[in-house]
């Protein structure tokens, strides 16, 4: 058994299913979808809702697969990807400490999350019951490089979402009222 790996699974991933869960549900003190969605678009990421919903979904999901050790590398991607999203939008003018609202937590996720990669989920895991190998240093800065790559994907698209960042709103029927865009509602 490697407790290490384990305890370390466990928390980091447990702890990223929490702060999913947030937003997802508003469960454990969180704001939920439309709180998130509001955030979201204070933060320039259009449409808000669908941000804070892939947000939402990659720290519950990624959470939950570092937890079990299975995909570990696309685990370590999809949280490592929104570490690189709150470092750029929310934590980079602050500098690097944390008293400071920097970044050294989130780098530090990244940097644990790397080293689940490169060593492995150990066992037990999903990852090593089923004879799946994909650990050393390659996958480890593959894993990280796809967080990158997403982050700044999820930057680019949310600056050219939607117009004012609000989302698109059905056409109303014949005299019913049309609702307001997400961001007048807030």
């Amino acid at each position: 058994m490697n407790a290490g790996r384990l305890i370390a699974r466990v928390a980091i991933g447990g702890l990223f299913v929490g702060h999913g869960t947030q937003k997802l549900f508003g469960w454990f003190g969180g704001s939920g979808p439309e709180g998130t969605a509001r955030m979201m678009e204070k933060l320039e990421l259009h449409p808000g809702r669908r941000n804070a919903l892939a947000s939402g979904i990659s720290e519950t999901t990624g959470g939950a697969l570092l937890a079990l050790g299975a995909l570990t590398p696309l685990a370590a991607a999809m949280l490592s990807g929104t570490m690189f999203t709150a470092i750029r939008k929310v934590h980079l003018p602050k500098g690097i400490w944390n008293t400071n609202g920097g970044y050294e937590y989130n780098l530090s996720l990244i940097a644990a999350l790397a080293a689940l990669v490169d060593g492995g989920p150990g066992a037990p895991s999903v990852d090593s019951a089923l004879g799946i190998d994909t650990t050393g240093s390659r996958w480890a800065l593959a894993s990280i490089a796809a967080g990158a790559a997403g982050a700044a994907l999820a930057i680019g698209v949310g600056r050219t979402g939607s117009e004012h960042g609000t989302e698109a709103q059905p056409e109303p029927h014949e005299g019913e009222p049309q609702q307001p865009p997400l961001s007048a509602a807030a």
